[in-house]
């Protein structure tokens, strides 16, 4: 705890429970599904971090300057991390939702020019003005759901030219906008159309590329789709191996729809998460157990492609590290309602709330390299906060489809505050 003579900016009190991990990343097995909660609970916020928190006396933390905030006896969590979205982009495909409804195989879209390719045609038609416009009106209905942080990768540009629009917007987002914005280069998002009989030239030029985003600053991370008729194992490795000299961390999307063995080879590279995962081996399961590269699970493109759920009961019995994702896009998973992807988790990936939980918030952290200062509530981190309105943990993922949140607090500010929000129909 502090010394008793600092006080606090804010002192949030009331809490029904708050409920945060203090283990050390990444958390597997039994540790994923163990939380530390605490009852009748308050939180001291100074300067935008979390200076203290318990259910004992708060009087040392306040002085005739704190603000008391009522969270009226919702319960708290750490702010959700959504680590894998695809926030920057043009247009929409609901054109393609016909297709995908008569069982048109999304790669088969994608070999048609549609899917990825048609988002390129529209991202890069589109400003940077009206990117920035339509990604801020996706990154305000996140916020709204409890999300504070979260992945944005590029890819719709596949040139030089248009995915560094995408990722200055990002960068914009992220100094504009209360969320917190990690963005990913993801020029391996598909062989762009005019060099489609040439793969091999856009692999040397995404390599070559890869300096020009190192230098401006615009990524943290590289990304490759690592799939049967996007980029091949050997293609991924020489991009990912090239990213890794300059300093990036890496990420793949992995085994969503063959089982090629892209998630092997993220743990052989050392990759931060490997991302989907479908269509894993049993193998390659084994070989995330025994590494730190997460699992990022996303079931919301199941859901909207109909697709069997990754087997994430499976991965966590097995000791995998799993966090759990949206991967809001235009084309497999265009929601961002994140509280709806956690329930699919729940029920559909047969998860329990705690593991839940932690893989949206401490896990996330960890692989985006945030561990330092989100993902949980702990002295010195920052105070980004969701209070829901509800009976108990169970409950958010009982009650689908709607936004279970009361308040959220980004850096010690109350950024969402439905104050005269109906509670939900529940009884305690």
């Amino acid at each position: 705890m502090k010394a008793r003579h600092e006080h606090a900016d804010v002192l949030i009190r009331n809490i029904k429970t708050l409920y945060t991990n203090q283990q050390c990343p990444p958390l597997r097995g039994k540790t994923l599904g163990t939380l530390v909660s605490i009852d009748e609970a308050w939180i001291a916020v100074k300067d935008g971090k979390i200076m203290a928190f318990g259910n004992d006396d708060h009087v040392p933390y306040c002085d005739e300057q704190t603000i008391f905030f009522d969270a009226e006896q919702t319960i708290v969590t750490p702010g959700f991390i959504d680590s894998h979205t695809h926030l920057v982009h043009g247009g929409s495909r609901e054109a393609e939702f016909e297709a995908l409804v008569h069982g048109v195989p999304y790669l088969e879209i994608l070999r048609q020019g549609g899917g990825i390719h048609q988002t390129v045609k529209d991202t890069r038609r589109a400003s940077f003005d009206d990117l920035y416009i339509q990604a801020k009106t996706s990154l305000d209905v996140m916020l709204s759901y409890g999300v504070t942080t979260i992945e944005a990768k590029s890819g719709y540009g596949l040139d030089i030219e248009n995915e560094r629009k995408q990722l200055l917007v990002a960068e914009a987002l992220n100094r504009d906008h209360p969320m917190t914005i990690v963005s990913t280069y993801m020029g391996a998002h598909a062989i762009p159309p005019e060099h489609q009989g040439n793969p091999e030239a856009y692999v040397k030029e995404i390599i070559k590329d890869l300096s020009v985003i190192k230098d401006e600053g615009l990524a943290t991370s590289v990304d490759v789709f690592c799939e049967e008729g996007v980029f091949t194992l050997e293609q991924t490795e020489r991009i990912l191996k090239a990213s890794s000299e300059l300093g990036f961390m890496r990420r793949l999307h992995a085994d969503e729809i063959k089982p090629l063995g892209g998630a092997g080879l993220g743990v052989r590279l050392g990759a931060r998460s490997v991302d989907h995962l479908l269509a894993i081996s049993d193998e390659d399961i084994k070989r995330l157990s025994e590494s730190d590269t997460v699992a990022n699970l996303l079931p919301g493109t199941a859901f909207y492609l109909g697709k069997t759920y990754a087997r994430a009961r499976e991965m966590i019995d097995a000791g995998v590290a799993v966090s759990v994702s949206g991967d809001y896009n235009p084309g497999s998973s265009p929601t961002e309602n994140f509280q709806f992807i956690m329930q699919l988790a729940a029920s559909k990936m047969r998860m329990t709330p705690e593991e839940i939980i932690n893989a949206v918030t401490v896990n996330a952290a960890y692989h985006l390299g945030l561990s330092d200062s989100v993902g949980s509530i702990a002295i010195g981190k920052r105070a980004d906060l969701v209070m829901l309105d509800v009976p108990n943990l169970s409950y958010v993922f009982y009650h689908y489809g709607i936004n279970h949140v009361k308040h959220v607090m980004k850096d010690g500010i109350m950024v969402i505050s439905n104050k005269n929000q109906r509670r939900s129909q529940h009884g305690t």
